[in-house]
């Protein structure tokens, strides 16, 4: 039996263990930001209208939904997209092109899950991946000249300019969780924030942002505006969809490989779905076949009808003969900015000479 205070012991002792990992992840972030804000290091410019889509936290902020609406929004106004990303976990190195608009190009493994994903729900959009994201933009550039590039998860490459930083903010994070790394979630400082030109609360119809964050928020330069994540009408299966309504009163295994695992729960509960367990595998996990024996076993256990999954874990659950004989169907997510907030995105980008 563990004795009492050995858990806040250990935990302690860990912190002590981490400081000097801490201080100098914290003294690297502190002189690379403050060599680009004085000029030291270059950052480059493309001849487009670059919008970054980013955070400050590690994952979980619902940057992949926010992408795909912001490009779809910017294509109503009659705008030339096209995204450029990391492809954080691909299986390729240097400037790939996922689509180029019309047809897809590279398998999810290649071209990172989420810019695969993306290209799915994007059409007309070319999408690219690059580590080097100046690199990526010049070849888009040249390739597709875009009015506007979109930059995936972009706030920390200051490497390439752009004119507009937005930055997403997880309202279900904890005071305890906004804390640099190793501590905590955070990539860099808060102070950070003020870098930003729009600044989106995410996923607030499932929680509040604490009062204490707020309040940080709410001081700085960058306007904030609320938004939610909404459930389609129809979950997507490996062949046909299933109306929404035919999960209702049925018993469901949730399985997850994302960041923030937690809103995925609360969705579904939130939604008035019946979940006996969730089976939460690591962000960007690859399935294999012992993960399918596992969800089998669940099923039959709990008697689940259907195994409930997000997007971006549905297409790597296609790629497995065994998954595709399970009755797996994934809950598409639309992100859903407050009124006031889609009418600041479109003033603060469009007022760009395109």
């Amino acid at each position: 039996m563990r004795e009492p205070g050995t858990k806040l012991f250990n935990s302690t002792y860990l912190r002590y263990l981490l400081f000097p990992l801490a201080l100098l992840y914290w003294g690297t972030i502190f002189w690379r930001n403050l060599f680009y804000s004085v000029g030291f290091f270059i950052s480059h410019k493309l001849p487009r209208t670059v919008v970054s889509v980013g955070n400050i936290s590690m994952g979980g902020t619902g940057k992949t939904p926010a992408v795909i609406y912001l490009a779809r929004l910017l294509q109503k106004q009659g705008k030339k997209i096209a995204v450029l990303s990391r492809g954080y976990h691909r299986k390729t190195t240097g400037t790939v092109l996922v689509t180029n608009g019309s047809e897809l190009n590279q398998t999810w493994q290649n071209a990172g899950d989420e810019p695969f994903l993306m290209a799915q729900q994007l059409p007309g959009v070319p999408i690219v991946v690059d580590e080097n994201r100046y690199r990526g933009g010049v070849y888009l550039t040249q390739n597709f000249s875009p009015d506007i590039i979109i930059l995936d998860d972009g706030f920390q490459h200051r490497k390439l300019e752009r004119d507009v930083d937005i930055v997403l903010l997880n309202a279900q994070d904890s005071v305890a969780e906004n804390k640099l790394a190793p501590f905590g979630r955070l990539r860099e400082p808060w102070f950070h924030l003020r870098r930003a030109d729009l600044i989106f609360w995410t996923k607030t119809n499932l929680a509040s942002p604490p009062s204490i964050l707020k309040s940080r928020v709410n001081k700085l330069p960058a306007p904030n505006f609320n938004s939610k994540i909404a459930i389609k009408s129809k979950l997507i299966g490996f062949t046909n969809p299933l109306p929404f309504d035919n999960a209702r009163n049925e018993i469901l295994l949730a399985v997850s490989g994302i960041g923030d695992p937690t809103s995925f729960t609360r969705l579904l509960d939130q939604s008035g779905l019946t979940v006996c367990d969730h089976l939460v595998y690591r962000d960007h996990h690859e399935y294999n076949r012992a993960d399918v024996k596992k969800m089998k076993m669940k099923m039959r256990d709990s008697g689940a009808k259907y195994i409930l999954t997000t997007e971006k874990d549905l297409l790597k659950l296609a790629g497995l003969p065994e998954a595709a004989k399970l009755p797996v169907y994934a809950v598409g997510i639309d992100f859903k900015p407050s009124p006031g907030g889609e009418q600041a995105l479109l003033r603060t980008i469009l007022k760009f000479k395109l």
